[in-house]
């Protein structure tokens, strides 16, 4: 199993217009061969001003192939509707997890 984790902060004053894109978002990007799962937290403020909303997207892969597939094939696309969306009023973060060996 991999992890694929995307963080968000969002301009609160389009943070629900934001989350009402994620959702179905979330739902395309499990429709790619190899995800799993995804749960979407949110992160609770540290000391903010109030003016950005913050939230963690966990993907589930079945492996590290799938992601790189993902990657290969249909990142950039999906990647890009949300900038067309909403550029410049997010910032995306991301990370790989992998299990550690035993």
């Amino acid at each position: 199993m991999v992890i694929y984790e995307v963080n968000l902060t969002v301009d609160a004053d389009i943070a629900d217009a934001y989350a009402a894109w994620l959702e179905p978002h979330i739902e395309e990007v499990l429709a790619v061969d190899g995800f799993t799962s995804a749960d979407w937290w949110i992160v609770e403020p540290d000391g903010e001003d109030g003016t950005r909303v913050s939230w963690c997207v966990q993907y589930y892969l079945e492996s590290r192939d799938a992601l790189a597939a993902y990657f290969r094939d249909h990142a950039e696309r999906l990647r890009g509707d949300g900038l067309a969306r909403f550029g410049g009023r997010f910032e995306a973060s991301r990370r790989v997890l992998l299990p550690r060996a035993s």
